[in-house]
């Protein structure tokens, strides 16, 4: 299970951490959920957020991770409700989207536009951490605190005015 922080400065956001939580090493599908539990509430009591985004369960061919999935997922909801945080959930494809432009982009494709986004040196080996981190990114671009300079009609106006930016 990943999950990222950022937190927001003058309606811009900053890298706050980056990790995710090794539950292969728990044989017992509830201890896992009480670990989820715990590292969640222990999260939340040092840095206090004043929300929560969550990435929503999708739709996959097995059922029975599906369900493990979605008791990972209430586990984790259920710390936050416990402490009176807002939730926020997200469709997978949303948070590719609001990251990428690309709904259907890929987890290196989601990871590389966040260490763009963040300024982050390195990307961790595993990115499920990403995968926290962006759904937190995908919540500050959809809660109108975005501060935005400039504006572009598409790609076309946006690589014509930032033509420095552009790799060739």
């Amino acid at each position: 299970m990943g999950f990222g922080l950022i937190k927001v400065v003058n309606k811009k956001m900053e890298f706050l951490q980056l990790n995710e939580l090794i539950l292969s090493k728990y044989d017992n599908h509830y201890q896992k959920l009480k670990v989820i539990f715990e590292r969640t509430i222990e999260l939340i009591d040092t840095h206090n957020p004043d929300e929560i985004a969550i990435e929503a369960p999708f739709f996959g061919k097995n059922v029975q991770s599906m369900l493990k999935l979605g008791r990972a997922q209430g586990v984790a909801m259920a710390a936050g409700l416990s402490r009176d945080i807002p939730i926020t959930e997200y469709e997978p494809k949303k948070i590719k989207m609001a990251i990428t432009g690309n709904g259907n982009a890929s987890k290196e494709q989601v990871a590389k536009m966040l260490q763009q986004l963040l300024g982050l040196k390195e990307l961790p080996k595993n990115l499920d951490s990403t995968d926290g981190l962006a759904a937190a990114v995908c919540h500050f671009f959809n809660s109108g605190k975005v501060v935005g300079e400039k504006s572009y009609s598409g790609w076309d106006a946006f690589v014509k005015n930032n033509e420095d930016r552009v790799k060739k």
